[in-house]
């Protein structure tokens, strides 16, 4: 039989502005984060809590913000450069990209180094998509099912790459080093 705790009849727990600063801090510490989502974390602290200081919750909040970045441990553009990469560098393309740091709450002033270097890296991301799902030139065997490339393709699609990417790779043949060569020197070319 397992055992359920009771809920808790405890009140929200008091929430003032040196403990907003302290859960900032912490979060920063653990994290690496953007300004828009330890805004959105606090706010959601503050909406758990009871707020007890005279200042405005919300106030209090975008000064932690202002404070977080003064100190520096918030930068959005070092965040997005490294959001970014660390997608490509798993093979996912332009568009899942741009998604996640919209998602983020990176404005575009501070994501256009970050997506203009996943625009250049995005045959090499694509690559290294197929070769980790063994689509296209890394499968085993050669697919002559049109379902089944509609699947590939639509994996292609799926993780952030175009179209025109994922059938120029899907179109070398599995076995074929010559067009596999010629990807891999394209791909080092972005």
């Amino acid at each position: 039989m397992s055992r359920r705790s009771a809920p808790s009849d405890r009140s929200k727990r008091p929430l003032g502005a040196a403990r907003l600063d302290e859960l900032a801090l912490a979060y920063v510490a653990r994290f690496a984060t953007s300004r828009a989502k330890l805004t959105r974390y606090l706010a959601r602290k503050i909406r758990e809590s009871e707020w007890i200081d005279d200042v405005d919750a919300m106030t209090a909040c975008e000064a932690v913000a202002d404070r977080m970045e003064k100190l520096r441990y918030l930068d959005d553009r070092q965040y997005a450069a490294m959001r970014a990469g660390a997608m490509t560098r798993r093979g996912l393309g332009v568009r899942r990209v741009k998604a996640q740091l919209y998602s983020d709450g990176i404005a575009e002033k501070d994501s256009g180094e970050a997506i203009e270097a996943a625009e250049g890296a995005a045959t090499s991301a694509a690559i290294g998509f197929a070769r980790r799902r063994r689509l296209g030139p890394f499968a085993v065997n050669a697919i002559d099912d049109p379902k089944q490339r509609e699947r590939q393709i639509a994996a292609f699609l799926r993780a952030g790459h175009s179209m025109a990417i994922a059938r120029r790779i899907l179109r070398v043949p599995p076995g074929d080093e010559a067009a596999l060569a010629a990807l891999d020197d394209e791909a080092a070319l972005d």
